[in-house]
């Protein structure tokens, strides 16, 4: 599909279907999955064109003889600390202060998907009206990476499922549909 401007009542906004591929940018927020360890870096995909690296210091309270447990395949959620095309990728979990800030390892019993870079971009946007309506619903557990991929979860793998459903589902529908949606499985 190619690119193109949507014409919108009162205006226009442009749809730029043309970015696929996430490219790291310093200081955003992703969900990694571990690739390889190779001596003190783990190697993480990031759904960009090269792997990023994360040395295992970069976790809140790591040591030389404290080391996070990280193993291969596990999902993290952490920060670009370099990004530019002459360099790899390097991940962070902890902020300037040393501190994890909700960065770490993910649980492993979530669910993770990918979405579209410009929905992701939506569901992060501060009071995002999608995340607000499905808080209601039930709670759960959401980790949102600017590079696509979303982990979430539930008290049951259905109520994850629904979620999952709904934030895909969310991309083609109007604010309307949505809300009925919603309404049709809170049984209001």
């Amino acid at each position: 599909a190619g690119g193109g401007a949507t014409g919108v009542a009162g205006g226009a906004y442009w749809v730029d279907s043309q970015q696929k591929r996430y490219v790291p940018v310093k200081g955003d927020h992703v969900i990694g999955i571990v690739t390889a360890k190779a001596g003190d870096v783990f190697k993480l995909d990031v759904g960009g064109s090269e792997q990023a690296s994360l040395s295992y210091l970069a976790f809140e309270g790591a040591t030389k003889r404290n080391r996070p447990n990280v193993q291969v395949g596990d999902l993290i959620y952490g920060q670009f600390l370099v990004a530019n095309k002459d360099m790899e990728p390097e991940m962070v979990c902890i902020d300037s202060s040393g501190r994890s800030s909700g960065m770490g390892i993910i649980g492993q019993d979530g669910f993770l998907f990918k979405v579209s870079l410009g929905l992701i971009r939506k569901l992060l946007a501060p009071k995002c009206e999608i995340i607000q309506e499905l808080s209601q619903l039930y709670p759960f557990e959401l980790v949102l990476g600017m590079n696509g991929r979303i982990w979430v979860k539930a008290k049951t793998v259905q109520q994850t499922l629904i979620i999952v459903n709904i934030l895909e589902a969310c991309e083609y529908m109007t604010a309307e549909q949505r809300k009925q949606a919603l309404a049709k499985l809170s049984g209001n």
